[in-house]
């Protein structure tokens, strides 16, 4: 099996798994007990706090969460709602993730202005992203890297002008996938533990300490009121071994596309949609074969790619619209995703499956 999916979830590492049973196994008390158990279990929350704060290079707050997409929940609509005293407007992508994208559709028919911006009409996205905010915008919200394309935006570049200009406007990023890959920049960070080899149901949210929010879940009041119910010791556990696990600096992505990207030169038909994007998602157009059938001929030879968000679930994506892709090349899109343990091997045993796949399908392609 070779799985290029890794933009979807990755495997969890054996350092993960490691601390998650051992948690279960020794320090399976109630965080919010007063008893030696429940200090205990505390303690290795306190400790992954640390872990990720030293991560991120931070020293604000972080509170966890079931995931990205309460998160994203969370900083949205926490920070929306204690802003909308001092306005309304608030300034996003359209190639956000569905958890950014739906909530500011909630928003909007709350009465939230939301500016809505696509990187397909501005030859420098950054600047076009700094010069839609003013002093009536409240909330800048924006991926560091699309989980379709891997497009980046340079969150240090946005942060620090928006912030040098409008100090009271609050910037969200959607860190997901960038974390642990690239320096990240923002008053509100989302972060996802099975992006990097941790356990799904867990995520979190970086909080500048100045920065106020609204919560979302009420009950007990566990993490100061923000994030209340009895926090997944296990999987917080597990999520700070695999940030401990996860490289400092990783050169092997940028070998593996470079392996791809010379592999599709040599294939017909192939339109690449990745530009000015992370090493280690690479989206592509196969012309003349629908994405589905596809992904479901490689499935068989035993090789895991997608189409493109596993939230879409084979809707045409707007993100690859908002980016200037056709909808004709939209339906035809993989999207090829690395994972530490992938291997230039791999690659090439995926460009050969795929160039199998061209030559079968493609026969019954007709471009009128």
């Amino acid at each position: 099996m070779i799985y290029l999916d890794n933009a979807a979830t990755t495997k969890p590492c054996d350092e993960a798994i490691r601390a998650a049973v051992k948690c279960m196994e020794e320090c399976y008390g109630n965080p919010s007990s007063l008893h030696k158990m429940g200090i205990e279990s505390e303690k290795v929350i306190s400790s992954v706090k640390k872990t990720l704060l030293s991560r991120l290079n931070k020293a604000g707050e972080i509170y966890f969460t079931s995931g990205a997409t309460e998160s994203n929940n969370l900083a949205v609509f926490g920070a929306a709602g204690a802003l909308k005293r001092r306005g309304n407007r608030i300034v996003t992508t359209a190639i956000e993730h569905p958890s950014v994208a739906e909530p500011m559709k909630k928003l909007m028919e709350e009465g939230f202005e939301v500016v809505s911006l696509k990187p397909r009409d501005y030859e420098n996205f950054e600047d076009a992203l700094i010069n839609s905010v003013d002093d009536k915008t409240v909330l800048l919200s924006f991926m560091a890297v699309n989980n379709e394309t891997g497009f980046i935006i340079d969150s240090k570049k946005v942060y620090n002008s928006v912030k040098k200009r409008f100090p009271s406007c609050i910037v969200h990023l959607d860190g997901v996938q960038g974390f642990c890959k690239t320096p990240l920049f923002a008053d509100l960070i989302s972060l996802s533990a099975h992006k990097i080899h941790g356990i799904k149901g867990v995520g979190a949210l970086y909080k500048e300490k100045t920065v106020r929010l609204l919560p979302n879940v009420y009950g007990g009041g566990q993490q100061g009121g923000i994030r209340s119910g009895t926090e997944p010791v296990e999987l917080i556990a597990a999520f700070g071994a695999a940030v401990n696990a996860y490289p400092e600096n990783i050169t092997k992505f940028s070998e593996l596309r470079h392996t791809l990207l010379q592999h599709l030169e040599q294939l017909e038909s192939i339109i690449l949609n990745s530009k000015n994007s992370a090493d280690n998602i690479v989206n592509f157009s196969v012309e003349g074969v629908k994405s589905e059938i596809m992904l479901h001929f490689l499935e068989e030879k035993g090789i895991y790619v997608s189409s493109g968000s596993a939230c879409s679930k084979g809707k045409t994506s707007p993100v690859l619209s908002a980016l200037g892709v056709s909808d004709k090349n939209a339906d035809s899109a993989v999207r090829v995703s690395f994972s530490l343990s992938n291997t230039k091997e791999d690659i090439k045993e995926f460009a050969l499956a795929l160039n199998e796949g061209i030559k079968r399908f493609r026969r019954y392609y007709s471009p009128n």
